[in-house]
Parts: C-alpha cells; structure tokens; sequence
C-alpha cells in the first residue's frame, strides 16, 4: 500500500493478492457534476465485460483548466466529442454522460493502464481511494522493490488461467 497526503487530503492505492484481476476504485471530487453520479465502482475481469463495462469511459476536465492546459501543449487533441468537460456546477457535453458512473470508471480505465506498465498481467486485487497516475506509478515501484511479495505465474494450459485473465494474454 501506497499513500500521500492526510484528511480530506488523503489518498491511497494497494494491490492484495487475488487470483483473478479485480479493482476497486473511490473519488472524491467535490463538484455538483461528480457528487451526483457514482464515485465509487469495483470491476472484475472475471464477471465483467471490459469493451462493455469500463473501455468507453472517458478522460474528464474543467474549463477553468483548458487554457492554461493547451498554453502548456496539453489537450490538443481535446474536446467534447472525446472528453467530458465541466464548468463550475455541471457537465457541458449535451450527449451527458456513456455511464452514470462514468468519472469514476474512467479512473479505473487509467488504472489499469498505469498497472500494465508492468507488462504483465496481474493476479491481483487492486483497490484505491482518489489515487491518480503518479500514485500508482509508486505502488508499481514498492511492489517492484520488494520482490519476495510477488512472483511470476504462467498457465500452460489457459483453462487454468483465471477467467477473464487468460482474455489479456493474446495482447502480451
């Protein structure tokens, strides 16, 4: 487990073990638009359906943030057909929101990004209160640091392969 911060400032990310692949992920973003949807979402690569369920959910942005963002380089490429854009009290894309809980999914879209930069599968439970990038980023270096905490697994026939794991081989 990884943490920064204290309070209303805390977050925090882990991996425990699991045999499967499994995240759980809660927000806290304080702002109308996300108090009213979900913010908290757990997925499980074994009884959910990845294309379905998490891969359509997408990147979130204020804009307030825009122009001091693409003065930087940033978002270039940005815009409500690809993004969900926010004002200071509500969404401004007029097609609304993929999912009801679609910021919270969108950062277990990211998290499973950042967590392939193993480039491995994982067997693990991963769980995270407002985590971002730069904390798993870390949680990646403190598992890596410790390596009686894990170990490489390989299935030589895929039916013994966790359900919905052996899906994520081809791609490896």
């Amino acid at each position: 487990m990884v943490s920064e911060g204290q309070g209303d400032k805390g977050k925090w990310a882990k991996l425990s073990p699991h045999h499967g692949y499994k995240l759980s992920f809660e927000i806290d973003f304080q702002h109308p638009a996300v108090d009213s949807t979900g913010q908290r979402v757990q997925f499980d690569m074994e009884t959910g359906v990845y294309a379905r369920d998490i891969a359509r959910a997408r990147t979130f942005g204020f804009t307030k943030d825009v122009e001091m963002m693409r003065s930087n380089g940033l978002v270039l490429g940005g815009g409500l057909d690809n993004a969900i854009v926010m004002d200071d009290y509500k969404v401004l894309n007029t097609d609304g929101l993929r999912y009801d809980d679609e910021f919270v999914k969108h950062k277990i879209l990211d998290a499973m990004g950042d967590l392939y930069i193993l480039g491995k599968p994982l067997l693990a439970y991963y769980s995270a209160f407002r985590s971002g990038h730069a904390l798993n980023n870390l949680l990646l270096r403190e598992l890596l640091s410790r390596p009686n905490s894990y170990e490489v697994v390989t299935f030589d026939d895929e039916n013994l392969a966790p359900r919905g794991v052996a899906q994520l081989a081809p791609a490896w």
